[in-house]
């Protein structure tokens, strides 16, 4: 039988602000506080995106707006996002557990499973590998997990959940009755606003009351999502750990919204900022992608991505910002949007000679030749001026800070 964890850092945010500010002396420990991260001091704006065991004490919770936490908590203390420092710490974290074993998912910057089952026999059981990975983060980084332990993810996942923080918990199979079916359906993994309200209209209050309805009826009502609750509610899930080397074999990025978007035009500038955050990482580290994807998480935690082949491989800012808008345009079902994400793959070094076609060629010094009837006619930027504008940004940026330069698009 296959034993996975599932490990989730409590108040990720949060918590790395904290280690932080303990290391450098420059703020409390947030965790210690009624605090949150998000929004902006001065101008009470924004959504709460993390926020402190005190500040819940309150009735604060993530997603609300701002405004309505300090009226809740008056003395809120408020830290703005820094996710180059999250991508760092969880960095750090998943190579440690990249040095346990290599059957680890990464499933968000601040979470991940594991199959233990490789590995099991290192260990006297599942739970003193878990309280060994639990303390040796703790020990390490400063921070804590909750580590959640089963034969699948699903469980694994559910069990994490439960009292936190710095805790683990087990869900296996013949304890589900006792541990989760007596949960509100809310508390099931994927069911959504939508999801609960359709159940709560068919009389179904708990995971066990799903676990035990007719799964004909579930199916009729929402369709193979309600298939998918059911056999959650069930504790069925036999999907595999999708192991991630260590070395990634792409580079990307994402950023979950401060709220979610429902216009087009507002995913435009996000888009644009993921784009050069990847294209400068691809040219630090002196490589080209063959392919692009984008993904979109709904509102309802739904995830779903597309991906195009590039004729030719770039790490050119422009490019991968009109492909990821063109991908974007052709996924996007008009649901709210909680996440974007970019992705390349396919990499290649930026030294490695390539082919180019007719449309890639600079014909600017011809220009001379054009007849009056053609002179208004477009000209494609060449990709030596297109490397050189970015190498120019990059530049700048490295000396002062990634906001030096801003895209007139992203200016409010």
């Amino acid at each position: 039988m296959r034993t996975i964890f599932h490990i989730d850092v409590n108040s990720a945010y949060l918590s790395w602000t904290s280690v932080e500010n303990l290391k450098t002396g420059n703020g409390p420990d947030l965790r210690e506080i009624p605090a949150i991260i998000g929004g902006d001091q001065k101008t009470r704006h924004g959504v709460v995106l993390a926020k402190s065991i005190p500040a819940k004490k309150f009735g604060i919770h993530t997603g609300e707006p701002v405004v309505n936490a300090l009226k809740k908590c008056p003395n809120l203390v408020m830290a703005p996002p820094n996710h180059d420092l999250y991508h760092a710490y969880s960095c750090r974290m998943m190579d440690f557990l990249h040095s346990l074993t290599p059957d680890i998912e990464q499933v968000s910057i601040d979470e991940c499973f594991l199959d233990f089952t490789g590995i099991s026999h290192r260990y006297p059981s599942p739970y003193a590998a878990a309280r060994y990975i639990k303390d040796e983060i703790h020990g390490r980084f400063g921070f804590t997990v909750n580590v959640g332990i089963s034969s699948n993810k699903l469980l694994a996942k559910m069990a994490s959940d439960f009292e936190k923080p710095d805790k683990i918990h087990t869900l296996f199979p013949d304890e589900i009755p006792q541990k989760m079916w007596p949960l509100p359906i809310g508390e099931l993994f994927m069911a959504g606003k939508s999801s609960v309200k359709a159940l709560n209209n068919l009389g179904i209050r708990t995971i066990g009351e799903l676990a035990a309805s007719d799964p004909k009826l579930i199916t009729l009502n929402l369709k193979s999502h309600g298939t998918m609750l059911w056999n959650y509610a069930n504790g069925i899930d036999n999907s595999p750990v999708c192991s991630t080397p260590a070395e990634a074999k792409g580079i990307g990025n994402s950023t979950t919204l401060s709220c979610d978007l429902t216009k087009e035009c507002e995913a435009v500038p996000i888009l644009h900022s993921l784009a050069e955050s990847v294209a400068s990482r691809l040219r630090k580290a002196h490589k080209k992608a063959g392919s692009i994807c984008v993904e979109i998480k709904y509102y309802d935690f739904q995830s779903v991505s597309r991906q195009t082949q590039i004729d030719i491989p770039t790490n050119s800012t422009d490019l991968i910002t009109q492909t990821s808008k063109r991908l974007f345009h052709e996924l996007w079902n008009q649901q709210p949007v909680r996440l974007l994400g970019i992705r390349t793959t396919k990499l290649v070094d930026e030294n490695e000679p390539v082919q180019l076609s007719l449309f890639d060629l600079d014909f600017s010094d011809i220009s001379a030749n054009k007849t009056n009837a053609n002179a208004d006619f477009p000209k494609k930027p060449s990709p030596e001026k297109q490397k050189k504008l970015d190498a120019a940004l990059d530049s700048i940026r490295k000396k002062y800070g990634k906001k030096a330069v801003t895209r007139a698009s992203e200016m409010e």
